[in-house]
C-alpha cells in the first residue's frame, strides 16, 4: 500500500478544516475579554495529554481556566497558526515541532516571550535565526527505526541496522512508515534521509524503499498502533518509524520487545509560543511558565512519551533502561528546512505515488 494523501488534498484540508477538531473543551467558553473571563485556550495537537489533576491544580493556583483545543498532527497545527494568524485560534501554541518551527516563527504569528521558568538546559534546544525568541523549548524526542526483536527472532532473521538495510530484499514488505505531507514523525523521517543520503541521493533512497514495498500511512498512530506487530494492534510489519522511547513501552517482565536504532533518528523539540493577537496573555505567559516548570515536566515521559528540556528530572525507571538516545542524531538545519520544505515534500509525494 502506498502514500495516497496528496499534498493538494493535505492544503484543501487545512484550507477547509480551519475549526478545531477534538476539542476537550466547552464550547460555548469565550476568550478573556478585557472585562476578563480567566480561559485561557491552548491550541496544541491531538498527543497532548496532562493527567486532569495536574492541570486542576494549575487552573487553582492560578485562577486560570484552561481550555484544550485539539487541533491534529503537530504539522497541522502549525499550517492551521499560519492560515489563521488574523484571528487566531487560541492564546498559546503548543506542540511546534523544529521541522515547523520556521513555518511559523517570525512570521507575524507569534508573540516574543522569554519564560522565567525555562531551565537551563533548555536553552540548547532554543532555535536558531528569526523569531528565536518566540518559541519555548518544552520536550524533545528522537524518531527512529524501531524493530519488533521478538519477531526477528523467531524468524531467525538478523534484523536491520541502518536506514539502508530497509532496502534490501530480506526486509521486503516489512516496513511501515508514517506519510511526511501529513504526520511530523513522518516528515522528520523524510528529513532523516535527507540528512544523511544529501539534497541529491534521498530521492534514491525513497524510490528504493517504495520498491521493497513501504507501507505508508497518514500518521504515526496508525503506523505504530495499527500496523507495527509489537503495536496495540499487533500488525505484521516488524519494522516502524517511531520513537527512541517506544523501546521503554514494550516492556513486559522487565524486557522489552522492541528496539531503536540509534544510528538513524532525527532529533524533535516540541516548542509553545503566545499566539499574537491573543486575548489572554497573561493567561499564555502563565500557562508557558507552567509547562516549563518542574510539575508538567515530570509529567510529560508517562503522558506524552517525549523527554523534559529540564535535564534535572528524574526519568521512570524503564525510560533510563530502554529509553536511549541517540548521541549523534542526524539534523537538517531549520533554515534549510524552511528553505526546501515544500519542494521535498513534493518530491517526496511524486516517489510515493507512482
Amino acid at each position: 500500500m502506498r502514500q495516497t494523501f496528496a499534498i493538494a488534498v493535505t492544503t484543501a484540508l487545512v484550507l477547509t478544516g480551519c475549526s478545531v477538531s477534538g476539542s476537550e473543551s466547552d464550547p460555548t467558553d469565550g476568550p478573556e475579554t478585557a472585562g476578563g473571563t480567566k480561559t485561557v485556550t491552548l491550541v496544541t495537537h491531538n498527543s497532548f495529554s496532562v493527567p486532569k489533576k495536574l492541570l486542576q491544580a494549575f487552573e487553582k493556583k492560578s485562577g486560570y481556566r484552561v481550555k484544550v483545543s485539539k487541533s491534529g498532527d503537530g504539522g497541522e497545527v502549525a499550517n492551521k497558526l499560519v492560515l489563521t494568524k488574523k484571528k487566531p485560534l487560541g492564546d498559546v501554541a503548543f506542540g511546534i515541532d523544529n521541522t515547523y518551527a520556521t513555518r511559523v516563527a517570525g512570521k507575524d504569528v507569534l508573540t516574543p516571550y522569554a519564560s522565567p521558568a525555562m531551565a537551563p538546559s533548555a536553552k540548547e534546544f532554543l532555535i536558531e535565526g528569526k523569531g528565536a525568541k518566540e518559541l519555548t523549548p518544552i520536550d524533545h524526542a528522537s524518531t527512529c527505526v524501531n524493530i519488533d526483536t521478538t519477531w526477528f527472532a523467531k524468524k531467525n532473521i538478523a534484523p536491520p541496522k541502518t536506514l539502508g538495510d530497509l532496502t534490501k530484499a530480506k526486509y521486503k514488505n516489512l516496513t511501515v512508515v508514517p506519510g511526511a505531507p501529513t504526520s511530523s514523525p513522518g516528515l522528520a523521517m523524510l528529513l532523516a534521509t535527507v540528512g544523511a543520503y544529501g539534497e541529491s541521493g534521498w530521492q534514491g533512497y525513497w524510490k528504493k524503499l517504495v520498491a521493497n514495498g513501504v507501507k505508508i500511512t497518514s500518521g504515526w498512530e496508525d503506523a505504530y498502533n495499527v500496523d507495527f506487530s509489537q503495536g496495540d494492534g499487533k500488525g505484521n510489519r516488524p519494522i516502524v518509524w517511531s520513537y527512541d522511547t517506544s523501546p521503554a513501552f514494550t516492556v513486559k517482565n522487565g524486557k522489552t520487545s522492541s528496539r531503536a536504532l540509534l544510528d538513524t533518528c532525527f532529533r524533535q523539540v516540541e516548542y509553545a509560543g503566545i499566539l499574537k493577537g491573543a486575548q489572554n496573555v497573561k493567561g499564555a505567559k502563565a500557562l508557558i511558565d507552567w509547562m516549563s516548570g518542574k510539575t508538567f515536566q515530570e509529567s510529560l515521559p508517562e503522558n506524552m512519551y517525549v523527554f523534559p528540556v529540564n535535564d534535572q528530572i528524574t526519568l521512570p525507571k524503564d525510560w533510563a533502561n530502554f529509553a536511549k538516545q541517540s548521541s549523534k542524531p542526524i539534523t537538517v538545519s531549520p533554515q534549510k528546512i524552511d528553505q526546501n520544505r515544500t519542494a521535498w515534500l513534493r518530491s517526496w509525494q511524486e516517489i510515493t505515488s507512482q
